[in-house]
């Protein structure tokens, strides 16, 4: 028979889960990056998605339906990041985004200077998801019950 004590119970919850210090640093990044997804990247493709598309330069042409997806995919990717149990899983495919991102701006527009910053925030949303996995150990066991 094994029993365990409480601060072993303690220990291991505690373990989980990141650090006082970097939990407020994750939550202040994932509002930050949330927000900007919703009202500053992804929610302009959504409510005036005719203005950008005809404003793009002539080396980026990107269909309109493609636009309005991505725009579709931020916003959801914004309020993923932030709800607890879904933070995890918003972080990765913001950083599948972020990456292609960065490719279309180097290889596409030409322009590979611009791919920095798609690739830095592509980082910050790895280890947003590095941190927050156990969110999605507990998504995956409330769906299987």
């Amino acid at each position: 028979m094994t029993t365990t004590s409480p601060t072993t119970a303690f220990s291991a919850d505690v373990a989980g889960r990141p650090g006082t210090i970097r939990n407020r640093v994750l939550w202040t990044l994932q509002i930050l990056l949330g927000l900007f997804f919703v009202i500053a990247s992804g929610g302009p493709k959504l409510v005036i998605p005719n203005a950008l598309a005809d404003n793009a330069p002539e080396n980026l042409t990107i269909p309109f339906g493609l636009l309005v997806f991505i725009g579709v995919v931020e916003v959801a990717g914004g309020i993923g990041l932030l709800v607890p149990r879904l933070s995890a899983l918003a972080a990765v495919g913001l950083s599948v985004l972020t990456v292609l991102a960065a490719g279309t701006q180097a290889f596409i527009a030409d322009k590979p200077a611009m791919a920095i910053f798609p690739l830095v925030l592509a980082a910050i949303f790895a280890w947003i998801a590095y941190e927050r996995r156990a969110g999605v150990t507990a998504l995956r066991d409330s769906l299987s019950r």
